[in-house]
C-alpha cells in the first residue's frame, strides 16, 4: 500500500504530466514532439550542400560546360549561409575529448567525428578550424582510425560504406579503401530484394544505388564485364531513387540518408538530377532554427500513439471532450498507409512513425497505433448512440482500419516467429531482424483486437480468424522464450544505453515484453518472474533504472548541452519502462519496495522539472542515437497512473 505522502506525490506528478502534455498539444489534432539536434545530421547535411556548391562553382568557372539550368542566385546564397551556419554549430558541439556525439547529449564515436571532420573539408573550413580539427583527428587516432570505423560496425556495410564514401567525396580517404556496393542489385524486382543478400539494410536501398553509382564513377572495376554490367544499370537503379523519392524529397525523413544520396549524386556532377533537386530541398527544408539538422523530421504518428493510449486512466478517462479526442482519433486514421508502399513494397494497412511522406510502415508504430485505436473503439462501441450516423461511420472507420492493421501485422511475421521492422525475411543484419520489442509490441496489438475483428462482419476483416492470430501469436511467444536472455532480461531493437559495451538496453527490452506477458494474461509463467526479478536486482540504488555516467540533467534554466558527470544518474525513460512492466505482475506486494522507491524517484523527477530534459536512449537507423522530448513525459504518465491505480486496490 502506498503512503499517502507519496499517493500524493504521484498524484501531483500525474497532473503536472497531463496539463505538460496537453500544452504540448496545443490546439492541434495530434502531438508531434521534438527531435533531438544532431551532430551526425549537421555534418551530413553541410557535406550534402557544400558537394552541391563546389560542383555549381566548378560548373561556373569551367567555360567548357553549358550554362544551362544554372541555380538561382537565391539557392545558391541559402547554401552558402545554410553551410556557414551548420559548421559553425558544430565548431561548438565538440566533446571535451576531441570527439562528436550523435546527439548534443551523447558519447563521442568515431563515425560521428569522421563526418565531421570530412564536412568541414568540403566546407573549405580547415584554416579556420584547424585547432578543432587537431583534437578531432587525435580522437580518430585513439579509436583506431579507418580500422577502428570498420570494426564498429562489422559486417553490416549500411553505415560504414556512407561514411567512407563521404570521406572519400573530401578526401580523406581513396576511393579504393571502400567496400563495393552492388548497386546494380537494385535494378531487381522489389519482390527479390531480400534473395540478393544485400550487404546494407532494407531501408537503405537509396544509399547502395546512389553511392554504388559513385563508386563506379570513380573507382572502375578492372573486369570489363562487370564494368558493362553496372554501366548498363545505372538508369534502371536511378528509376529506383526516383520511385522511392517520397513527395518531401527526404528518404525516411532522415536528412543523413537523403545527405548520403545527395553528396554520392553531386560527386558525379549529377546535381541537376530531380531526384538531386529534390533532395536539396528537403535538407534546406529541415533545417533547425540554431543552423543545425535532426536525425529525422520527427515521430508525429508515434508520440501521438503513446500518448493517446497513456491517457486512458480509471481516474481520468478520455481528454476533455469527445470533439477533442475524436479529431485525434480521425488524424491517426488518416497516418494509415492505404497503398502499396513504393520504398519496402509494403502491403497497405501499417503505420509509419509519422505523418511525412518519407514515412514508412513499421512493426512498432503499426502495433501502437492499433492499441491507441483499440481504448477509442472500446469506450465509443458499447454505449454510442445509434442514431447518429457520425459516430457509427468513426466505429465503422476505426474497426477497417484495425483489421487492415491487423492482417498487414500477420504477413510481416518472419518465419523465426518474431516481428522486423520494414520488411518480411531480411535477417542477415542486426536492424532486419526480428526484435523482442517489435515482437512483444504486435503480440499485444493483435490480442486487443482478436475478438472483436475475428468476429466482425467488417468486409476489411475477411480471413481474419482466431485460430489465424492465436497460431501466429503463439509462434510469437515461441519467439519470445527463445530470446530471452540468461539473466532474464530481453534486449530490444530499437533502443539503447550509451553507457553499456555493447549500447544495448536490457532495462526497456525488459519492461516492454513484461508488459506484454501481463496485458495477455501470462505473468504467472516463470518467463515473467524471471524478467521481473532481472528488473528488480540493477535498481539503482537511487530508486530508478537505467542511465549511467554519462547522464545529466542540467541546471535549470537553459541546456547546457554537455555530457554530465553525474555517476550512475538514472534516466527518467527507463525508470518508467522498468516500473511499466514490473508493476503489470498479479502479485505486486512481493517488490513492494522496490515498486515504491521507483515511484517515489520517478515522481521526483517529474515534480522538479527534469521531465523536460530527455536522454539519448534511442536507436534510429544504423544505431544513431536520439533523444525525443516527449519520450519522458509519455513514458512516465503510463507509469505513475499505473501506481496510483495499485495504490487504489
Amino acid at each position: 500500500m502506498m503512503d499517502p505522502e507519496l499517493q500524493l506525490q504521484v498524484k501531483q506528478a500525474i497532473e503536472r504530466l497531463y496539463d505538460d502534455l496537453a500544452h504540448e498539444k496545443g490546439s492541434s489534432s495530434h502531438w508531434t514532439g521534438e527531435l533531438s539536434t544532431s551532430a551526425l545530421s549537421t555534418a551530413t547535411a553541410v557535406s550534402a550542400l557544400s558537394a552541391c556548391l563546389n560542383q555549381m562553382k566548378s560548373r561556373n568557372s569551367n567555360v567548357s560546360l553549358p550554362p544551362s539550368s544554372e541555380p538561382l542566385e537565391q539557392e545558391r546564397l541559402t547554401m552558402e549561409r545554410l553551410i556557414e551556419n551548420g559548421s559553425h554549430w558544430l565548431s561548438e558541439a565538440q566533446n571535451e575529448d576531441g570527439g562528436f556525439g550523435d546527439t548534443n547529449r551523447s558519447l563521442s564515436n568515431i563515425a560521428t567525428t569522421l563526418l565531421v571532420l570530412a564536412a568541414w573539408q568540403l566546407a573549405g573550413h580547415n584554416a579556420r578550424f584547424a585547432p578543432q580539427i587537431g583534437a578531432a583527428w587525435s580522437y580518430v587516432e585513439r579509436q583506431g582510425g579507418w580500422d577502428g570505423l570498420r570494426q564498429r560496425y562489422g559486417k553490416d556495410k549500411t553505415f560504414v560504406v556512407p561514411i567512407l564514401t563521404n570521406c572519400a567525396i573530401a578526401g580523406l580517404v581513396d576511393w579504393g579503401q571502400i567496400p563495393t556496393l552492388p548497386f546494380e542489385a537494385a535494378a531487381l524486382p522489389q519482390s527479390w530484394y531480400r534473395f540478393a543478400k544485400m550487404p546494407v539494410v532494407s531501408y537503405a536501398v537509396p544509399a547502395l544505388v546512389a553511392i554504388g553509382q559513385a563508386q563506379h564513377f570513380h573507382q572502375r572495376r578492372k573486369n570489363p564485364i562487370l564494368r558493362w554490367i553496372r554501366s548498363v544499370c545505372i538508369g534502371p537503379t536511378r528509376r529506383v531513387l526516383t520511385q522511392m523519392q517520397p513527395t518531401s524529397g527526404g528518404y525516411l525523413e532522415a536528412v543523413p540518408l537523403t545527405s548520403f544520396v545527395l553528396m554520392s549524386l553531386a560527386s558525379m556532377g549529377q546535381i541537376e538530377l530531380r531526384v538531386a533537386v529534390e533532395a536539396r530541398k528537403f535538407i534546406i527544408d529541415s533545417v533547425l532554427p540554431d543552423g543545425s539538422w535532426p536525425i529525422d523530421t520527427n515521430l508525429a504518428t508515434w508520440v501521438t500513439s503513446l500518448t493517446s493510449t497513456a491517457f486512458f486512466d480509471v481516474n481520468r478517462g478520455r481528454p476533455k471532450t469527445n470533439l477533442e479526442w475524436e479529431r485525434n482519433i480521425d488524424w491517426l486514421l488518416s497516418c494509415q498507409h492505404v497503398r502499396r508502399h513504393p520504398f519496402t513494397g509494403a502491403d497497405p494497412g501499417g503505420w509509419g512513425w509519422t505523418n511525412l511522406s518519407g514515412a514508412v510502415p513499421d512493426a512498432d508504430d503499426t502495433p501502437a497505433a492499433l492499441i491507441a485505436l483499440k481504448h477509442w473503439y472500446d469506450a465509443h462501441s458499447v454505449n454510442h448512440d445509434t442514431g447518429n450516423h457520425l459516430a457509427e461511420s468513426r466505429l465503422e472507420r476505426v474497426l477497417n482500419a484495425a483489421a487492415m492493421g491487423c492482417r498487414w501485422l500477420l504477413k510481416l511475421q518472419n518465419s523465426d516467429g518474431g516481428w522486423p521492422t520494414f520488411c518480411r525475411g531480411w535477417g542477415t543484419l542486426p536492424f532486419d531482424r526480428s526484435g523482442s520489442d517489435l515482437t512483444a509490441h504486435a503480440i499485444r496489438a493483435l490480442n486487443v483486437w482478436s475478438s472483436v475483428v475475428s468476429q466482425s462482419s467488417n468486409k476489411a476483416s475477411h480471413s481474419l480468424s482466431n485460430d489465424r492470430i492465436r497460431q501466429a501469436t503463439e509462434r510469437g511467444w515461441s519467439y519470445l522464450l527463445k530470446n530471452q536472455q540468461a539473466d532474464g532480461s530481453w534486449l530490444p531493437l530499437w533502443f539503447g544505453n550509451q553507457d553499456r559495451p555493447e549500447e544495448d538496453n536490457p532495462v526497456y527490452g525488459t519492461g516492454r515484453v513484461l508488459k506484454c506477458f501481463s496485458q495477455c494474461n501470462r505473468s504467472d509463467s516463470q518467463s515473467f518472474r524471471q524478467g521481473v526479478r532481472f528488473l528488480i536486482s540493477c535498481q539503482n540504488p537511487d530508486g530508478g533504472w537505467g542511465g549511467g555516467n554519462s547522464i545529466h540533467y542540467p541546471a535549470r534554466p537553459g541546456d547546457s548541452g554537455t555530457i554530465g558527470k553525474v555517476d550512475g544518474s538514472s534516466t527518467i525513460e527507463e525508470t518508467a519502462i522498468a516500473l511499466d512492466g514490473i508493476m503489470h505482475q498479479i502479485d505486486t506486494t512481493e517488490h513492494s519496495d522496490s515498486i515504491m522507491a521507483g515511484l517515489r524517484r520517478l515522481s521526483e523527477f517529474v515534480l522538479a522539472g527534469d521531465h523536460d530534459t530527455s536522454q539519448p536512449i534511442g536507436f534510429y537507423f544504423a544505431k544513431l542515437w536520439y533523444h525525443e522530448r516527449l519520450y519522458p513525459m509519455v513514458f512516465s504518465l503510463s507509469a505513475l497512473k499505473k501506481g496510483l491505480e495499485i495504490c487504489q486496490r
